[in-house]
């Protein structure tokens, strides 16, 4: 449900962007939503590793579950007033600020919801367990972009809006049901809040936070330019196109996790990354519906081998008892690549639509640089062992 209460808005949000006569600040739509995420994980692992990982989970779903509402505020508050120029760009300021406070929900719930799952599951099956708690999100992935495409072209933003807050509100509803798995967990105190005092990273993982980079950055490209392009494609419900994606990355999610708990998470995600490099390239290539989402699919799987497995190789390198810092770090490395393939794709794509195949391009070969170094890496442990 939370998952699918702000992936629904997201293939829209690009047209009423433009709507608001504002079509040239297309990136900042997924890069002020990822700087509110980034900003949040400097106090969300630690909280969560103290105050308990419910009360992180709670923050993040009560965001969401807000944010649709204010959307229909600025919505009114625009065009209402979209004829006086000066206070109709105020209304595109207002939409702007609320992506960036719309962040704040990834940057606490996906660090309390993993550290709790991690809580409950063998070490052993990190991997496998992860995965599902994948799926289960990305069956939100799947289902909320179709939803939102259909009651935004059916209906209309408001709506969508508005329905977007209501599977937030159940979202909550369902948190607040959950047990707390942090032993001898305290109440928030105003410490935690403070970013200069106590860790506010996990060194110990930067392996796996590294290599979360280029799929990070290739999924901010995804984002940012993919809905324009798959509607001069002839896609009517946008959403349809990351429906493709995410099913075709929660069919790998059932089998990526236990291969990662079987054959080590470095030549997984040495798969994942060529499948990255073969999805962006046939993307880039793409002119018509057809290739585009064999290029879609192939992309998908490489995000159901990649995100499980890395975040898996997380839990692994984390110290006891620092499980959701560790997270959070991981985390930290999403928000930046995801902030800066929106930014930096958004401005080149908004001011010349030839960027798009080169955009998709370099997602490609960032794909394949990550394989190539991830089986190096291993080859060269393997060799230093013997």
């Amino acid at each position: 449900m939370f998952m699918a209460s702000f992936g629904m808005i997201m293939p829209e949000l690009p047209g009423y962007l433009k709507l608001m006569g504002a079509g040239h600040l297309l990136g900042y739509i997924v890069g002020l939503f990822t700087l509110g995420a980034l900003l949040s994980r400097f106090f969300s692992g630690k909280i969560a590793d103290k105050a308990g990982r419910k009360v992180v989970m709670i923050i993040g779903t009560a965001v969401t579950a807000i944010a649709g509402f204010l959307y229909v505020l600025i919505h009114y508050f625009y065009t209402s007033n979209q004829d006086d120029l000066e206070t109709g760009m105020m209304g595109v300021w207002l939409f702007l600020g609320l992506r960036f406070f719309h962040g704040l929900s990834t940057g606490f719930r996906p660090a309390g919801s993993s550290a709790l799952l991690t809580d409950i599951v063998p070490v052993d099956r990190r991997g496998e367990a992860l995965g599902y708690l994948g799926v289960a999100g990305n069956t939100g992935m799947a289902g909320g972009p179709a939803l939102g495409s259909l009651l935004t072209v059916e209906y209309g933003y408001e709506e969508m809006f508005i329905c977007s807050s209501l599977l937030g509100i159940v979202a909550l509803l369902i948190t607040l049901k959950l047990p707390e798995t942090l032993p001898n967990s305290r109440p928030i105190r105003r410490s935690d809040l403070n970013v200069f005092k106590g860790k506010n990273f996990e060194i110990s993982v930067w392996p796996a936070a590294l290599s979360l980079l280029p799929v990070a950055c290739a999924f901010g490209v995804f984002l940012t330019i993919t809905p324009d392009f798959v509607s001069d494609l002839g896609y009517q419900y946008k959403g349809v196109f990351n429906t493709i994606i995410v099913v075709a990355s929660i069919s790998m999610r059932f089998v990526a996790g236990k291969a990662s708990d079987r054959y080590g998470r470095e030549p997984i995600l040495a798969i994942g990354g060529f499948l990255l490099f073969l999805g962006m390239g046939i993307l880039s290539y793409s002119t018509t519906q057809l290739w585009a989402a064999i290029g879609g699919v192939v992309y998908g799987l490489s995000i159901g081998i990649n995100m499980p497995t890395i975040f898996a190789w997380t839990a692994d390198l984390a110290p006891k008892g620092k499980i959701a810092l560790a997270i959070g770090t991981t985390l930290v490395s999403l928000e930046i690549g995801i902030g800066l393939g929106a930014f930096v794709s958004g401005s080149l794509f908004s001011s010349d639509f030839s960027w798009l195949p080169l955009l998709y391009r370099f997602c490609a070969l960032s794909g394949l640089v990550m394989a190539l170094v991830l089986l190096f890496a291993k080859r060269k442990t393997l060799t230093s062992m013997n």
